[in-house]
C-alpha cells in the first residue's frame, strides 16, 4: 500500500466514539467528557493539560498541583451507531455522558463535565 492509499484508508477507518473520564486519584475528582474519536479526544485532553491550555481551569490547577501521575484516563463507554440511523452522534454522546455523570454521582464521585 502506498502512502496515498494508507492516508485514504486512515481517513475512512471507523474510530470508536464514546465517553471518557479523567480521574484525579489524589482527591477523587472526576472529569467526564465525550468525543466522536475517543483516542484523539483523550490525546487532546492530555496535550491541553500538559501545556496548561485546557479550558477547565480547575483541572489545569489540579494537574499542576498533583502532577501527571495523579491522573488516570479511562474510557467509560463506547457508542456504536447503525450506519442507517438518523441519530446525531454528538447528541447521542451528550446523552450517554449525562447518564455516566448521574451514575458516578450516585456512587458518590465528585464529577465535573468537560
Amino acid at each position: 500500500m502506498d502512502r496515498s492509499e494508507a492516508k485514504k484508508a486512515y481517513k475512512q477507518a471507523k474510530r470508536p466514539m464514546g465517553v471518557y473520564r479523567i480521574e484525579n486519584t489524589k482527591n477523587g475528582n472526576s472529569y467526564v467528557g465525550y468525543s466522536i474519536d475517543l483516542q484523539a479526544g483523550i490525546n487532546r485532553q492530555k496535550a491541553e493539560l500538559k501545556f496548561g491550555s485546557h479550558r477547565n481551569s480547575v483541572l489545569v490547577e489540579e494537574w499542576q498541583t498533583f502532577g501527571v501521575s495523579a491522573f488516570e484516563f479511562e474510557v467509560l463507554d463506547e457508542l456504536e451507531l447503525d450506519e442507517n440511523t438518523q441519530a446525531d452522534p454528538v447528541e447521542e454522546l451528550h446523552i450517554l455522558r449525562e447518564m455516566w455523570v448521574r451514575k458516578l454521582e450516585k456512587a458518590g464521585t465528585s464529577v465535573v463535565k468537560l
